[in-house]
């Protein structure tokens, strides 16, 4: 009974299997979709791109260094290697997103790069987790 209930009302810690096994299929979902289903379509940066990026005041190389962020960065988060690194250019990548290019679109525009922004931000302050290839290096 106690442990029916430390399950119901306790929730898990991020040091239990349960924990662990929550960060892996964020960690997995959000990093595949963030370099499958956003990052890849920008290799190599479109014209309509760089001209973007350039608007916001950035140099055109930069819309390499954001192709590269979602992709390499969302495929190592995937993977849990190098996870605050990653995580951390993926924020980085996903602030210039959500502040900059969508800042006068309405919030259901910028709802993505915010719910991306929010989930590598935890990365950042949690890491990858006991199912991370950042573990196994580790030893």
């Amino acid at each position: 009974m106690k442990r029916m209930r430390e399950l119901i009302f306790g929730g898990p810690r991020f040091s239990s299997l349960a924990g662990d096994i929550g960060l892996l299929v964020l960690r997995v979902f959000a990093g595949l979709s963030l370099a499958l289903a956003h990052g890849l379509g920008k290799l190599p940066p479109s014209p309509q791109f760089v001209a973007g990026v350039e608007r916001l005041g950035f140099p055109g190389w930069a819309g390499w260094l954001s192709a590269f962020a979602e992709v390499v960065g969302g495929f190592a988060l995937a993977a849990g290697l190098g996870t605050r690194v990653a995580a951390l250019l993926i924020a980085t990548n996903l602030s210039v997103a959500a502040f900059l290019q969508h800042a006068n679109d309405p919030y259901g525009r910028k709802e993505l790069p915010f719910l991306f922004l929010a989930v590598a931000i935890m990365f950042v302050f949690v890491g990858g987790g006991r199912f991370s290839l950042d573990r196994v290096v580790k030893r």
